[in-house]
């Protein structure tokens, strides 16, 4: 009698402990949050600053400091928690010309090309799979000329649901106080053009301080993820951080955005955390079949700056009802 009456009250407590164990994603909750991962022994150091996939577990990744061209990255991703498993690189498709200050990229699969944008030109030029340049560009608008070098196209993604294309700038032009998010159809032309108002965090006095968006992606059905990106960095480095806000807009008959807020994480670098990392690439890596989306995001290192930064990788999976439409 004694025994049964132990087992009854311990089953209770199995039964908390077995629940604990398993992982969070079994119980669809909407969004999860995977720690960042790094794999130095796989990739190289780089200045990453934007990544697409293109199929078979495999993305096309550019690296603003190298020729120009792109990576190619073999990533396994487990499909139930969104961890990533491995990555292999697979090397560099350069198209012979100079580097241009490669920032986003994209992959369109009906043409099964990329298209790349760049800061150094505000272009964005197609690219065969082999890192050639086909000669072929969008009609990006003539006031784009006018964005800063070091703030213009950031960002790039393609819709193959509606066959958009998706541009922004990091800041906004001079003269301007928003930001344009400007559509183009498959053939090139431009479409629309959305007013985008961008976060005003309050800046530090001394030190670096950064804010503008960072990456576009494209979720599907017009609904896009605008990454914006804040960076302080003090003169000694200790108590830097970088922060990312996710949000959701879905270009509409009206010209202004309404973002939601998806989810916001901090990086930092102090006394007892070195997880600094500068998002700067942003793609959905799987559609699931039960309609479930894994983000993947990548970090410019600086080339691993001062032997403190690390080319870290991100997971996010979302479920099939959120971000809601």
């Amino acid at each position: 009698m004694k025994t049964e009456e132990s087992v009854a009250r311990l089953l209770p407590i199995l039964l908390i402990a077995v629940l604990l164990l398993i992982p969070l994603s079994v119980f669809s909750q909407k969004l999860q949050v995977n720690k960042q991962q790094k794999f130095p022994h796989h990739i190289p150091a780089g200045n990453y600053s934007g990544i697409t996939a293109i199929g078979n577990d495999r993305y096309a990744v550019v690296c603003d400091k190298s020729d120009d061209g792109f990576f190619v990255f073999h990533i396994d991703i487990d499909t139930l928690s969104g961890r990533i498993l491995g990555v292999q690189n697979e090397g560099f498709h350069p198209s012979g010309c100079p580097n241009r200050d490669q920032e986003g990229i994209s992959f369109q699969p009906f043409t099964r090309t990329l298209f790349i944008s760049g800061e150094a030109d505000n272009q964005i030029m197609e690219y065969t799979l082999d890192g050639r340049r086909t000669g072929q560009q969008l009609q990006v608008p003539q006031t784009f000329s006018r964005l800063d070098r070091n703030y213009g196209l950031e960002s790039l993604c393609y819709d193959d649901q509606t066959h958009r294309f998706y541009t922004i700038s990091e800041r906004p032009a001079k003269g301007d106080s928003v930001l344009w998010l400007t559509s183009f159809s498959d053939d090139g032309t431009m479409l629309q053009q959305y007013a985008y108002m961008l976060d005003t965090p309050k800046p530090k006095r001394k030190g670096v301080f950064l804010n503008g968006v960072s990456e576009l992606c494209a979720l599907g059905g017009s609904r896009l993820l605008v990454l914006e990106r804040t960076l302080r960095i003090p003169p000694l480095k200790i108590g830097s951080y970088a922060e990312c806000r996710l949000y959701v807009v879905q270009p509409s008959a009206d010209r202004q955005l309404q973002k939601t807020h998806l989810h916001t994480f901090r990086t930092k670098i102090n006394l007892f955390r070195r997880n600094f990392a500068n998002y700067e690439g942003l793609c959905v890596a799987k559609r699931l079949t039960d309609g479930s989306i894994i983000l993947l995001m990548i970090a410019d290192s600086q080339n691993h700056y001062k032997g403190i930064l690390r080319d870290w990788l991100k997971t996010i999976r979302l479920s099939t009802t959120y971000p809601p439409t």
